[in-house]
């Protein structure tokens, strides 16, 4: 990647890792992970175990990207907004480097307990389907932290309540009938008990957390019009 949206989210990502915002989500992410895996897991609950990382790494995930786009001052957001020639780069740029963000502790939660987590190595299979809820969780929360970051709630300690407020709905919606009201995050974890869940509920899950995911983020861009 070359060019405007490239230097930007290099710029984001190295005042971020400065500023030292970065400790605060790996420590989330090191929370998650003794929670999971204090004792090893049995072989054939990989998976299971997996749903359950992606569904609460989702908070987690959430504030490294809000954490990532609320480290940059207003005013020097805007000069970079400026600097690029057209807003929009500005915005990408950031949505970009708080993704690469929050997909460092996913790819950090799916390859750290294969060496320490589980009894016995898993197989393609359940790596294929670990590694796609973790993508689904790093979408989710790529668009929850968005929408809560600093250039749309300005107040940090609503953006707060938002973001934790927001998880805590989406998880109850999850459990009622109507799982496509929301992003499925309970349906991760009950389709990972499935021994066809690659086929059968996948594709299914997927299509709805990228739909809403995709709505926040538009949400997102259109807000950042008037909110600079």
């Amino acid at each position: 990647m070359t060019g405007p949206v490239a230097a930007l989210t290099r710029f984001k990502l190295a005042a971020y890792v400065k500023a030292h915002r970065v400790i605060q989500p790996f420590l989330g992410l090191l929370v998650v992970m003794i929670v999971l895996y204090s004792t090893r897991v049995t072989p054939g609950q990989e998976l299971a175990t997996y749903s359950d990382s992606a569904a609460l790494l989702v908070p987690v995930l959430a504030w490294s990207v809000r954490g990532l786009l609320d480290a940059e001052p207003d005013v020097q957001r805007l000069i970079s907004a400026t600097a690029a020639s057209r807003p929009g780069r500005e915005v990408v740029s950031g949505l970009l480097a708080g993704a690469a963000v929050a997909a460092g502790l996913a790819v950090l939660a799916l390859v750290v307990p294969l060496g320490i987590g589980f009894t016995t190595f898993p197989g393609v299979t359940v790596l294929a389907g670990g590694a796609a809820l973790h993508v689904l969780s790093l979408v989710t929360g790529t668009a929850l932290g968005a929408l809560t970051s600093r250039p749309v709630l300005p107040d940090p300690a609503v953006s707060t309540l938002v973001l934790i407020g927001g998880y805590a709905v989406v998880l109850l919606l999850s459990l009622t009938p109507f799982t496509w009201l929301t992003v499925p995050i309970i349906g991760w974890i009950r389709g990972a008990s499935e021994p066809a869940f690659l086929t059968a509920s996948l594709p299914g899950l997927a299509a709805v957390t990228l739909a809403w995911c995709a709505l926040g983020l538009l949400a997102y861009v259109r807000l950042r019009r008037t909110r600079p």
